[in-house]
């Protein structure tokens, strides 16, 4: 028979998580359905946005010595004149990058779709024809001077020959200049349709100069909806045939290309709907000589995402930038020209070519060019998956049930701990995929499910968790410390206020003689007086090593460690207090000698031991606090301070429990009511902070001590004697001076165990 006692179980964990589970699965379930783009945010695409630019702002660039950025800048322009420069200025620039510094290819950021008429020579025909005509002179001299004022003329037998790229606009509504031969066109794809971007229009060179070039290619940027620059289109449609960007043009130069082609990498069974829509193909390919080739994945209408480098300029850090002047001058070092790809732009103020990017508002357009070429060069390309939607719609529906799962069930700080290493791990992943591997997925959605997830569990457990603690506090309130409520308030199912024996240390700080001092004190300044005292030392047992603050009897101060708090290091923390509170009276000394008060002295007691803890008293007041022959004796501990004139007092097993202090043994005592004798310390501070003279000297004093204790009185009070010579105002030495004299003129006897015993508390 089956057997279904795991039922009652099941039910008490799904009444106490199941709300939770079910509100978690609906946010994961929206992550999904938008992931899989049943319903879109605009809110979420701008995240999107955000996301992928700050991660590409987290990849340091790295200087390609392969292109060079020739920058006609602010200098040029000083030393050139206003741009647009006159043509002859351009054929100068060409000759200098091509014969003198011998690069490998250029790439013109520039059209040229207007003749250039700067030269003036077309108004001084005009002139020799008319008003001038009379003049033979000026037509002889006009015939000679014709090649050289034909500046268009002279650019182009500049380019005749020469590895040149020039660059055109594509435009809706003009047609102006001289396209290039295109890479392909609607015919030679075979019916096949390719959707690339497509212009009405263009914006070209003059034919003079597009038949002396060795290409052209569409410097054309289309930008987001939100007027960033992310994609880049490399190959562009006009009318029925297709040419490639300036970038794949210039890159095809370098590279000695034979033709561009685009590739289908899959049969047509084998496509996804997305891949069918953007006309299936999913690559292009670059022919090269000896069969050769390279692959560039592209992703709707022909595109691929910019892979931008740095924050652009010339102190990116991504390509190096020359002065267009330096090239025309030859001051530029040959070293970083030759054999080069030369990219020709203007980052010049005014010269309107500066883009927003997401890593960088004004953002250099001709480095663009720049990054996409680099990315050809290398191979690299940063692609969306056609099937990432459905891998981030996954990643969303794991992550979010299971995260909603787990957190349910965990205390807060595992909940936020677990709800930081999975939003860490997908982080981290999402990072890898597009380093390494060059893929790159959405992580908006992804993330907000997960703090959603995360929020709505830890406020969940946080609200039910605060309402447990205001329980406790209602409960115990009147019988606890507020800041023991507190502790417990933040943990309730760690805490009770059950009585229970633990291994704790105790403490007891008392004022030297605060009787006369209230009498030379008015009420006010009593009030100020034990105020301020307190306050201080409450600090030090609170905040200082987290000691828990018993009670005030009158001006005396309780405190203990290791409860309701358990701490393994409990006496070295109630040592190190002690230390600091006898600091902090000195230091509420001098002030108080300053006001004309009396002078504030203070005695510690310290004892460690097993003592019983919990909540005790009457019905009518109860209180948490410890009991027990541990906490007596370090009661008298405190009071027995004054005897040997020092200010802390501390047990044998709180020393052997804080051994990383010196100490000074006191003495062997009897206190009142323990019939065991007890050795008693005095911390002087961490061993290894100490002088070693003061180290040295405690070693003195023990060896004296020694010989107290064996009866050889002369030879102890030698000893001490030299340790007084060296401290005269040491209580301790005068008392055990005091002390031998007395046992000179009575000796004790045999029987004596060295113990010194009190009838008082």
């Amino acid at each position: 028979m089956t057997s279904f006692s795991w039922l009652p179980s099941w039910n008490k964990t799904l009444s106490k998580y199941g709300l939770r589970w079910l509100l978690s699965a609906l946010v994961t379930a929206l992550g999904v359905l938008y992931a899989l783009n049943v319903w879109q945010s605009d809110a979420v695409v701008r995240l999107d946005n955000l996301l992928a630019g700050e991660r590409m702002k987290l990849e340091a660039p790295q200087l390609d010595p392969r292109i060079v950025i020739v920058d006609i800048d602010g200098k040029s322009l000083t030393e050139f004149g206003r741009f647009p420069w006159s043509r002859n200025i351009q054929a100068q620039l060409i000759r200098q990058l091509t014969v003198h510094y011998q690069v490998k290819a250029v790439g013109y950021d520039i059209s040229f779709p207007e003749p250039d008429t700067s030269s003036g020579y077309g108004v001084l025909e005009k002139l020799s024809q008319r008003e001038l005509r009379d003049v033979p002179q000026l037509r002889d001299k006009l015939a000679s001077l014709k090649t050289a004022l034909d500046y268009d003329g002279l650019f182009a037998s500049a380019l005749q020959g020469q590895p040149v790229i020039l660059g055109f606009n594509l435009s809706p509504d003009q047609i102006k200049g001289a396209l290039p031969a295109a890479l392909f066109s609607e015919a030679d794809l075979n019916g096949r349709e390719l959707l690339a971007y497509n212009a009405a229009g263009y914006e070209a060179n003059v034919p003079l100069l597009q038949q002396a070039a060795a290409g052209a290619g569409s410097f054309s940027v289309v930008t987001d909806l939100d007027g960033v620059v992310r994609n880049a289109y490399l190959i562009q449609q006009v009318g029925e045939s297709y040419y490639p960007s300036l970038a794949v043009a210039t890159s095809m130069l370098y590279l000695d290309a034979l033709a561009v082609k685009p590739l289908l990498t899959e049969s047509v069974d084998q496509l996804s709907r997305n891949q069918l829509d953007s006309g299936g193909y999913d690559a292009l390919t670059i022919l090269l000589p000896q069969r050769k080739q390279r692959l560039i994945p592209v992703g709707e209408a022909m595109s691929t995402v910019v892979q931008f480098r740095g924050r652009g300029g010339p102190t990116g850090g991504a390509f190096r930038y020359v002065s267009a002047a330096d090239v025309l001058t030859g001051r530029a070092p040959q070293s970083l020209l030759k054999g080069t790809l030369v990219l020709i732009g203007t980052t010049a103020p005014g010269l309107v070519d500066l883009r927003a990017t997401p890593v960088n508002p004004e953002y250099p357009g001709v480095e663009i060019h720049a990054n996409i070429i680099k990315s050809i060069l290398d191979q690299r390309f940063k692609s969306r998956p056609y099937t990432a939607f459905v891998l981030e719609a996954g990643a969303i529906l794991v992550l979010g049930l299971g995260l909603g799962l787990a957190l349910a069930t965990l205390s807060p700080l595992r909940s936020i701990l677990l709800g930081v290493a999975v939003l860490a791990s997908s982080v981290a992943l999402n990072l890898y995929l597009y380093r390494v591997q060059d893929l790159m997925f959405n992580s908006a959605m992804l993330m907000i499910v997960l703090f959603a997830v995360f929020v709505l569990n830890v406020a969940w457990g946080y609200f039910f968790e605060v309402r447990k603690g205001q329980a406790l506090v209602s409960r115990f309130g009147e019988y606890v410390a507020p800041e023991l409520v507190a502790e417990m308030a933040a943990d309730p199912e760690q805490y009770n206020m059950d009585g229970e024996s633990r291994e704790l240390t105790v403490m007891f700080v008392d004022v030297r003689g605060f009787t006369t001092i209230s009498e030379g004190l008015t009420p006010k300044q009593l009030r100020e007086y034990i105020n301020l005292y307190l306050t201080a030392m409450s600090e030090d047992i609170r905040d200082s090593h987290r000691g828990t603050l018993d009670k005030y009897i009158g001006d005396a101060v309780m405190a203990f460690w290791g409860a309701p708090v358990a701490f393994a290091d409990h006496a070295s923390r109630a040592v190190a207090t002690a230390l600091l509170m006898q600091a902090s009276a000195q230091r509420l000394n001098a002030d108080f000698l300053a006001r004309g008060w009396p002078a504030l002295k203070i005695g510690i007691g310290v004892n460690s031991g097993l003592m019983h803890v919990g909540d005790m008293g009457s019905r009518i007041r109860r209180a948490y606090t410890v009991m027990g022959d541990a906490v007596n004796l370090a009661s008298r501990l405190e009071g027995i301070t004054k005897v040997y004139g020092v200010g802390i007092a501390v047990g044998a097993l709180t020393r052997a429990a804080a051994p990383e202090f010196a100490y000074r043994e006191l003495d062997l005592v009897r206190v009142k009511g323990k019939h065991e004798p007890v050795a008693i310390f005095e911390p002087l501070g961490v061993s290894t902070q100490l002088d070693p003279a003061l180290l040295a000297t405690l070693q003195d004093w023990q060896a004296a001590l020694q010989l107290v204790r064996s009866q050889q009185w002369e030879p102890a009070r030698l000893a001490i004697e030299a340790l007084q010579a060296h401290d005269p105002h040491c209580a301790l030495y005068a008392l055990y001076l005091q002390r031998i004299g007395y046992y000179l003129e009575h000796p004790p006897g045999p029987q004596w165990d060295g113990v010194t015993s009190f009838d008082s508390k």
